[in-house]
């Protein structure tokens, strides 16, 4: 992951663009992160984990309830099949 300060980002953008095809470029305004710069293609892949994990957070709550389950034939007499 690299640094860079906002000011000197601005004179070397297509600098920044070039290194975050590779890796994280993280903007520092007065010395703390303020934006991270990525490739379009990192981004897909961070929201598909993202994706995926909030899937897996929605699955492990369901399972935690503690909802009596209906049995499949009930479910099945209840949709008319």
């Amino acid at each position: 992951m690299s640094e860079i300060s906002v000011s000197d980002a601005r004179g070397q953008l297509p600098e920044v663009i070039d290194t975050a095809q590779n890796e994280a470029v993280v903007l520092q305004r007065h010395g703390r992160p303020v934006a991270v710069v990525i490739s379009p293609g990192r981004y897909e892949e961070l929201m598909d984990a993202l994706e995926a994990a909030e899937d897996i957070a929605a699955f492990d709550a369901a399972m935690a309830e503690e909802d009596p389950s209906i049995p499949w034939e009930q479910v099945k007499a209840d949709l008319g099949l």
